[in-house]
């Protein structure tokens, strides 16, 4: 349900919206509808939000000021593993934070995202 002042889309740069599809569906299952060459939108029964990717060749990273956009895992190294094996980059490493453990990685555009656990290893 929509509703006024909750947050309802995101939208993400990629320089290759191809890569983006890939990298994606292969790690996490999401699933896309292309809207011209230049877009594609995920939705939230496969991403927990709807939004999309659009053509660009910027980049957010926390460092540069970005928010930062922290997925779920229950399984963090293997995740960790998946993204590796995806063709993304682990920023930092798995470190541990009162509440749980993270890491922060890059996809193919180099859009820095974070992947949180609760569970211990």
């Amino acid at each position: 349900m929509k509703e006024t002042g909750k947050i309802n889309y995101v939208e993400f740069p990629s320089r290759d919206i191809k890569a983006a599809k890939k990298f994606f569906s292969s790690v996490f299952g999401w699933s896309f509808m292309d809207y011209g060459s230049e877009y594609t939108a995920f939705d939230k029964d496969n991403a927990g939000l709807d939004g999309g990717f659009f053509k660009s060749d910027m980049t957010p990273s926390t460092d540069k000021g970005s928010a930062l956009v922290i997925l779920y895992s229950r399984e963090l190294e293997k995740t960790q593993e998946e993204i590796e094996k995806a063709g993304g980059t682990i920023v930092k490493p798995i470190f541990s934070f009162p509440g749980g453990r993270r890491f922060h990685f890059t996809d193919p555009s180099g859009n820095e995202f974070a992947v949180w656990s609760d569970i211990n290893a």
